[in-house]
């Protein structure tokens, strides 16, 4: 009871926090960075092993010219993440922006549903709030439940708030049955990393051998739904642009697998672009090969 009445005061904190202006949520983010990576060192190691592995070519100062941008921009992320409980529709829009959204409504046009594809790169949180003004149809986000029940009831607040529809992970299916006789778009990540039970397919990513959950390809081809990537692109502090890429329109009619490898390397070309706006605090190379049974 005690734990859960701390948890309910720090959302409380948390949407106090939201109330207050970008520019002084900025300024507490400076602090944060300096707290993070100065301070605490805040998976520091994790960071720095994972652009050695990533980045071999690199020198040593390079990589954490590379590493100190991604903690100043993680702490960016962070205070933004918390705006979205209040931000409001005008502001968001103002500040995110899909630069082709004729493209959803050539393939609605066509009768089509979408799969969106992206990944922990720039601020996916507020491309997901953000999509859904774009749209007249339903909306889907799937996420991995947090295994807090109260913080994950009140993100599940934060991404439905104009009208998304949260997923879980694990309900997918059912969900893509319930709105069978209607358009849909869904969007998900595909850089999450596999149980140990779902360690099926490994890929060259990074320079290294990658697992990766094959999610999007089977709810691509279930639903033979067009797959689109889209490409975030921070434009300075607090704003972006997105864009949505084709990959495959006919998903039925690829090999196995070619979805999946076509989206991972289309990751590695954007992480390979700004390398500093991904998440590399992410322990995303914990499973190797021979860890499969």
């Amino acid at each position: 009871m005690v734990k859960n009445g701390l948890l309910k005061l720090a959302i409380l904190l948390l949407y106090l926090f939201s109330l207050l202006p970008f520019w002084l949520l900025y300024l507490i983010s400076d602090f944060l960075y300096v707290f993070m990576y100065y301070i605490v060192h805040y998976r520091r190691k994790v960071v720095r092993a994972n652009l050695k592995n990533a980045f071999p070519d690199k020198t040593t100062s390079e990589r954490i010219e590379i590493e100190k941008k991604f903690f100043r921009y993680l702490a960016d992320f962070i205070v933004e993440t918390v705006k979205s409980i209040t931000i409001s529709e005008k502001e968001l829009k103002r500040r995110v922006v899909l630069t082709n959204p004729e493209l959803i409504n050539h393939y609605y046009a066509q009768g089509r549903n979408i799969l969106a594809i992206g990944s922990h790169y720039c601020n996916w949180e507020m491309a997901g709030l953000n999509f859904y003004f774009y749209t007249d149809k339903k909306f889907m986000i799937v996420y991995k439940p947090l295994s807090n029940a109260i913080f994950d009831r009140f993100f599940y607040r934060i991404r439905s708030r104009f009208g998304t529809i949260p997923v879980a992970m694990k309900q997918t299916l059912r969900k893509v049955i319930e709105f069978k006789n209607e358009q849909t778009a869904i969007a998900l990540l595909g850089d999450q990393t596999p149980s140990r039970e779902e360690l099926n397919y490994f890929v060259d990513f990074l320079n290294q051998k990658t697992p990766v959950f094959l999610g999007p390809e089977k709810l691509a081809k279930s639903m033979n739904s067009v797959v689109l990537y889209y490409d975030m692109v921070r434009l300075k502090r607090g704003y972006y642009n997105y864009t949505l890429i084709p990959l495959f329109e006919e998903p039925n009619k690829t090999e196995p697998y070619q979805i999946t490898n076509t989206h991972v390397n289309h990751l590695e070309n954007i992480i390979n672009r700004e390398p500093q706006y991904w998440l590399w605090s992410h322990r995303r190379w914990k499973f190797k090969p021979e860890d499969v049974n």
